[in-house]
């Protein structure tokens, strides 16, 4: 089967899982925007057109910049996401899997004039065809990439291991610190999950920290059993 999921692994040593977004829900949700827009046009076109020739320059400017930063305005402040694309639910972010920023936002939209050419978004089109990312010409000049946003879930699954009772009290945030790492473990890649399990063995109150990678995470994670109720058989 064919699997067009992406791995990244952030700066803060979490891997990611991205799926990179079609040409045809790209578009759909372009076809969406455009009709936000053009109601939006609808309502300024009649008021501006109320006071003459200052409401003509006017309603030029406002076309310009709706535009040209509608996209970036929605980029950077709903999850790099346009309310089309909130629709088919895809997002914006950089390659690395961070949200965009505001120079890769206004780059990849101000190339969508390069993309358009020779029309109907030709260029564009040719682009997500032979990148396996389906990026378009404005994504690889501003480093990013169109993905499926993940649907969040609020069941909190913790690797398995037997419930241990912690050797001292622990304050609230290093509780919270135990029960997030042993969740956050199978995103977290090797190294950094062993560096992590470290401090957190310290933080429970033994100095020494086993050894063993196992019985390391066998005691993180039985702790973290223990802080969400389970007391054993």
């Amino acid at each position: 089967m064919l699997d067009t999921r992406r791995g990244v692994e952030t700066p803060e040593g979490v891997k990611l899982e991205m799926r990179p977004a079609g040409p045809v829900p790209r578009f759909a949700a372009f076809g969406i925007d455009i009709f936000i827009r053009s109601i939006v046009y609808m309502i300024l076109g009649p008021l501006t057109a109320m006071v003459g020739n200052f409401g003509t320059g006017l309603f030029l400017i406002l076309l310009f910049l709706i535009e040209w930063f509608y996209p970036v305005v929605f980029e950077l402040s709903l999850a790099g996401a346009t309310p089309g694309k909130r629709i088919m639910g895809i997002a914006v972010v950089e390659d690395n899997g961070l949200p965009v920023s505001v120079g890769a936002s206004i780059t990849r939209n101000l190339l969508r004039f390069v993309d358009f050419l020779p029309v109907m978004y030709g260029f564009g089109i040719l682009s997500m065809l032979l990148t396996a990312d389906f990026k378009r010409l404005g994504d690889l000049a501003a480093g990013t990439q169109v993905v499926y946003r993940e649907k969040k879930t609020v069941t909190r699954k913790l690797p398995d291991a037997a419930p241990l009772a912690l050797e001292r009290p622990l304050a609230v945030e290093t509780q919270l610190a135990l029960i997030g790492l042993a969740e956050r473990s199978p995103r977290l890649t090797e190294e950094r999950l062993d560096e992590l399990l470290v401090l957190a063995v310290r933080a429970s109150g033994r100095q020494d920290a086993p050894a063993a990678q196992a019985g390391m995470r066998q005691r993180v994670f039985g702790m973290a059993q223990w802080l969400m109720g389970k007391r054993g058989a």
